[in-house]
């Protein structure tokens, strides 16, 4: 007995030594916390690197253009769907649907009325979010499993109506979209990150870390504001919610509408990069991999989000010498993770503690995991 005494407090002193850190981290002055900010801006900046390449991406991958095209682009849509499943605990399993609003609102107003990049970007954003109020208005009422079935639909009704309709020369899509235009040719350290075009993806990777920077801003104010308690308390108790007064509906709407526009500004990069998009570009499967990486990273926790995204996007691709395989040993690693640590990677203290008490930390969305508390009430039950 008092071995196993001893082994939980060292569990226990570990755990607290990691929240310690957090309570300090938290309690930080803003003196402490902008060097720690600038520092890992700059070090976002010298990512694409050939040093940090030649491990990152070996047999002759290019690292660039992983990191634009894959990597970047994660990361930011993780981060608009962590509002809606991570803070909001609402589950979306269309979120794909806004990525192609945007991607398809620049390739439809570049290539057919002359509009800039950035005139369509704006554009894009304010379609996305409104995709998301169409969605969001008759279906938020819904709850759990029958809020996923009906996202999931949504994200097939978009795809399907981009391949059948005319107006977008249908699966062909549309191709000669044009890119950015450059801002300046100045060059520093052999990158000219203002001058877009097919030969450099690192000016793309600039862009959407630009996105990144502000998306995170943008979410961590709304975390800590109004919005973002009552996204909190939607998430652990919708109904207790509802009792206290907060107009669950609009502040799940809003949601929705914040999610979506992030996720458009992702596909107007991704358009205004590739130069062509079509109706196989926004698959199921888009959508899945985006929930997989809010789940593994840590749901609710913007760096765990970012860590998780980081993985899911980069893992497939730094091993594709393994060809077939690389899916099913990524499968494999995916479900021992929610095994051993369904929390995440690295997860909130409010998500460990969501868990505990069986919610699964994402309200009552279909993802509940058995706690103390919901293990003892099953039993009475029972009895």
């Amino acid at each position: 007995m008092n071995l196993t005494k001893k082994d939980d407090g060292g569990a226990r002193s570990a755990g607290w030594s990691f929240d310690e850190i957090r309570d300090r981290w938290a309690s930080a002055s803003g003196i402490v916390r902008w060097p720690v900010y600038l520092l890992l801006v700059v070090g976002a900046l010298f990512l694409p690197s050939e040093a940090i390449g030649s491990f990152m991406a070996p047999g002759g991958s290019d690292w660039p253009t992983m990191l634009s095209d894959q990597i970047a682009i994660y990361v930011l849509l993780a981060l608009g769907l962590n509002v809606v499943v991570g803070m909001a605990g609402l589950l979306d399993l269309g979120y794909v649907a806004f990525y192609a609003v945007g991607g398809y609102t620049i390739a439809s107003f570049s290539t057919k009325y002359g509009w800039s990049f950035w005139e369509t970007l704006v554009l894009a954003i304010l379609f996305s979010a409104l995709a998301g109020v169409i969605l969001g208005a008759p279906t938020l009422r819904l709850r759990g499993d029958y809020l996923a079935i009906v996202t999931l639909g949504f994200g097939e009704i978009v795809k399907r109506t981009a391949a059948n309709s005319s107006y977008v020369n249908g699966p062909r899509g549309i191709q000669d979209i044009p890119h950015p235009p450059t801002l300046s040719e100045f060059e520093i350290l052999g990158v000219q990150p203002l001058k877009y075009g097919l030969l450099d993806s690192r000016p793309y990777y600039y862009l959407l870390l630009l996105f990144i920077i502000v998306t995170i801003v943008f979410v961590k104010r709304m975390e800590g504001s109004r919005v973002g308690r009552a996204w909190a308390s939607i998430r652990e108790d919708e109904d207790a919610a509802e009792l206290m007064g907060v107009p669950t509906f609009k502040f799940k709407l809003a949601a929705f509408a914040i999610g979506a526009a992030i996720g458009g500004s992702g596909g107007v990069v991704f358009a205004a990069k590739q130069s062509s998009i079509n109706p196989n570009n926004f698959e199921f499967l888009v959508s899945a991999l985006i929930l997989a990486a809010v789940v593994l990273g840590g749901s609710g926790n913007i760096p765990g989000v970012i860590l998780g995204a980081f993985v899911v996007a980069w893992l497939p691709e730094r091993f594709r010498e393994l060809k077939d395989y690389r899916m099913l040993i990524f499968g494999f690693v995916l479900v021992l993770m929610m095994v051993f640590r369904p929390e995440g990677l690295w997860p909130s203290r409010r998500r460990k503690a969501e868990l505990a008490e069986g919610t699964g930390g994402m309200g009552s969305m279909g993802a509940e995991v058995a706690g103390p508390e919901s293990a003892g009430t099953s039993a009475e039950v029972g009895k």
